[in-house]
């Protein structure tokens, strides 16, 4: 039987778009499909979940700033080059997938230096530092936007193909019937779901809590709060309930909110898109990060799809968003409760945010297509 090789990790934004696209594989194309992944961390749990055999190696975070641990990671990058170098000579794959992520550099090395075809898929608007890697090892890059093409060199033109980002099968399935029972609110509720990942996020935390009394005049406030912050906020009341973290029940609670406030992560956005949720983006910012929540948010909000609340711009981080000259507000209280109470009368303009083009691909099953065809071809 034909193998795939899968590879990305470190977070859940590289593993479950993948996810999807093995999934999509699977219903079409008989074969085997197994994941390389780092060692340690979430990786393994998340995918063998998934039912697919999973491959762990060394792993080293790729770091754009100095520091001293740039020189113990480069190590365990070389042990994960030979490890994954062993992995893709006993297994024989007919080809490699990369979702991203600093797992993902040694495998798609490997398989270059074994000459196995490797595709590569970036979530975000520009790219990280993994993915300028990998694309110069992969037959075809895989982006999410159009705009995107900014980033790339211009001999890359014949690889890169736009095919927007992999959502989970779950949500094609997501029921807000279900979302409701799980939270215990009836059918004529109105939803403000807030999320901030797994590990919950300070900026929204503290922007919900100054302004919860207004958000919960107009609806009742659902808040994944994250890990060890639920005793941030004061007991539940009818109109707000709290939650550490969600899991499987994800897609359905998406589907039964009205309004969705989160980050700017890629994988959040475009599942809350993919349920055509109107959505304000409060984007991850500041010198911590490289600016891709913040452009992805800005890109939505160009589309129609949401409204940014940031202090900053690409301009901060040395880019440009192409051809767009806007001016989002900052995130305080105060224009949260505004934005908030503005939507809730606006069920045209919800609609319509609900309803916004980002891509009319089918990123999973786009990617799919291209995969199994390449296989073909041989």
């Amino acid at each position: 039987m034909v193998s795939i090789a899968f590879t990305g990790g470190g977070t859940g934004g590289h593993i479950y778009p993948g996810l999807a696209v093995a999934s999509r594989i699977k219903k079409s194309f008989p074969c085997r499909i197994f994941w390389i992944g780092s060692s340690t961390g979430m990786d393994r749990a998340i995918v063998e979940k998934a039912g697919i055999e999973f491959f762990g190696i060394p792993s080293g975070k790729l770091r754009r700033y100095f520091s001293l641990k740039n020189i113990s990671d480069i190590f365990r990058v070389i042990s994960g080059f030979f490890a994954a170098l062993s992995i893709l000579k006993r297994e024989r794959p007919r080809l490699l997938f990369s979702k991203g992520g600093f797992v993902s550099v040694p495998p798609c090395a490997a398989a270059k230096f074994l000459k196995i075809p490797a595709f590569t898929h970036e979530s975000d608007f520009s790219p990280g530092l993994a993915t300028r890697i990998n694309s110069r090892f992969a037959e075809k890059i895989f982006i999410p936007y159009s705009e995107s093409k900014i980033f790339y060199r211009d001999e890359d033109g014949e690889r890169i193909l736009v095919s927007g980002n992999p959502v989970r099968d779950e949500f094609a399935g997501a029921d807000p019937v279900k979302g409701r029972a799980f939270l215990g609110l009836a059918e004529d509720e109105r939803i403000l779901l807030v999320l901030g990942g797994s590990l919950g996020s300070r900026e929204i935390n503290d922007l919900v809590k100054a302004c919860l009394p207004e958000l919960t005049r107009y609806y009742t406030v659902i808040h994944q709060t994250g890990k060890n912050n639920h005793n941030f906020f004061q007991t539940a009341t009818e109109k707000y309930k709290f939650y550490e973290y969600f899991r499987d029940e994800i897609p359905h609670i998406i589907a039964a909110a009205e309004l969705v406030l989160c980050r700017g992560g890629a994988g959040t956005i475009w599942e809350c898109k993919s349920l055509h949720k109107p959505m304000i983006l409060v984007p991850l910012s500041g010198s911590g990060t490289r600016g891709d929540q913040v452009e992805n948010a800005l890109l939505f909000e160009k589309a129609g799809a949401a409204v940014c609340l940031t202090c900053e711009t690409p301009d901060h981080y040395g880019r440009k968003l192409s051809s767009t000259e806007l001016l989002p507000a900052k995130p305080s209280p105060a224009n949260l409760s505004r934005l908030v109470a503005a939507l809730y009368e606006d069920s045209e303009r919800r609609r319509a945010m609900g309803e916004a083009m980002i891509t009319e691909c089918n990123a999973a099953a786009f990617i799919a297509d291209e995969i199994v065809q390449r296989i073909r071809e041989g």
